[in-house]
């Protein structure tokens, strides 16, 4: 069972997706800190407000003796506004990285065949000729 594990541990399509998955995950914390970071406080101009910060409250809480509000009901919908940003940075740079990686292909593909030969109508008109020849 160990060797099983080890085989399929260590085919290349499992690196191949675990690269993949840590450069994913490396992008996506790029994306968030762009996001939040950059994004986010010039969205937040419009608002005259921090993005991520907005929010909508339903219902007021109360502030108990820690000065913490207990019973307050919010929509924080300027996190999931950032989130839903996240998202559409992410599924456009991964739409970009598919159509080029799908144009290279292409490419490949359409590179010119190598020269046909004879086809087989003019190897024997020329057997023909040479035969005709003695």
């Amino acid at each position: 069972m160990l060797k099983e594990f080890k085989e399929f541990a260590l085919k290349g399509n499992l690196l191949d997706i675990a690269v993949g998955f840590v450069m994913g995950a490396a992008f996506n914390t790029v994306v968030k800190t762009f996001t939040t970071g950059i994004v986010s406080p010039l969205i937040g101009l419009l608002f005259k407000a921090d993005f991520k910060d907005l929010k909508w409250v339903l219902r007021d809480g109360v502030i108990n003796e820690e000065g913490i509000a207990e019973g307050e009901i919010i929509l924080e919908y300027g996190t999931f506004l950032t989130a839903v940003l996240d998202f559409l940075i992410v599924a456009f740079v991964m739409f970009l990285i598919v159509k080029l990686f799908n144009a290279m292909r292409r490419k490949e593909e359409e590179a010119p065949a190598p020269p046909a030969g004879p086809s087989q109508e003019e190897l024997l008109i020329e057997i023909r000729d040479l035969l005709a020849k003695k």
